[in-house]
């Protein structure tokens, strides 16, 4: 059993928290928002346990989906169920048990935010097929990633006002950012076996469109946050993370392997910046 414990922390990717903290700090930020500061314990553990299950239930369906594709790329081929150590139907359950306990979590808000945990559910499910038909699927997963952001204001608020959309639009441009930068690692290998990524759609554009969106996330998240009036804190918040962008240009205009690689895993403080700049910006205004 503990074995197969260590398998399950792996199909999960217990190991590697940077999944989940880029879901995390867009959501925690939403309910600051929405709540014109703290939104209380009950909400912030719902939230942050339910982001951390449904991250990890999403491992489970992505490495299955993937699994015929993953054995042909370097970095992935070792995954359990790419391997073989953990089988298909075991891996579903294991993933729809983490999203049942994520669901259990969203039981404990409000009709409205049940209701929108079910579009949620949807097109985390989708995400995982969208790189066999579209040409950036990372614009999929930037909805996926973003969805946390209308569920937070529709649990304080019971109803999803247009600037919970606005962030979403926002936020997308920074999981497009952070995506296409991880896509940039696999760029070879997805070509060969006929993955579509936005790495390879953009080609040549890539880091430039990387941070054009890295722009357009801190520009949007800027101008509609503004009417608040988090004053200074909010606003270095939003600098830090622009200058972590900047370094980010440094380690992926060379598109090695290891500096896109390292852009990606460090993204996470790049929202943490930003909601670090929120939270203290509502506690001292």
């Amino acid at each position: 059993m503990p074995d197969r414990l260590a398998l399950w922390l792996d199909l999960i990717r217990w190991n590697r928290p940077a999944g989940w903290l880029l879901l995390l700090w867009p959501t925690l930020s939403a309910l600051w928002v929405a709540a014109d500061g703290f939104p209380g314990w009950h909400l912030l553990a719902v939230f942050t346990l339910g982001t951390i299950l449904m991250r990890s239930a999403g491992c489970c369906v992505n490495d299955v989906a993937d699994r015929d594709f993953d054995r042909h790329v370097k970095r992935t081929a070792q995954r359990p169920v790419t391997s073989g150590r953990i089988g298909v139907p075991e891996a579903l359950a294991l993933g729809a048990g983490l999203a049942l306990a994520a669901f259990g979590l969203v039981l404990t808000t409000n009709a409205a935010t049940i209701a929108w945990s079910f579009a949620a559910l949807a097109i985390a499910l989708a995400y995982p097929f969208a790189k066999r038909l579209v040409s950036m699927p990372q614009a999929v997963l930037g909805v996926a990633f973003s969805f946390g952001i209308p569920m937070a204001f529709a649990a304080l608020q019971s109803r999803v006002p247009l600037l919970a959309w606005v962030l979403l639009l926002g936020n997308l441009f920074w999981v497009l950012a952070y995506d296409t930068e991880y896509a940039m690692v696999d760029r070879d290998d997805d070509l060969r076996i006929g993955i579509k990524t936005s790495a390879i759609t953009l080609g040549r554009a890539d880091v430039a469109v990387v941070m054009a969106c890295y722009a357009a996330f801190l520009v949007i998240w800027g101008a509609a946050l503004a009417p608040r009036a988090l004053g200074l804190p909010f606003w270095f918040g939003l600098a830090a993370a622009a200058a972590q962008a900047l370094w980010h240009w440094s380690l992926i205009r060379g598109r090695t392997r290891d500096g896109c690689f390292r852009a990606f895993r460090l993204n996470h403080w790049v929202g943490f910046a930003v909601f670090a700049g929120i939270a203290a910006g509502y506690a001292l205004r």
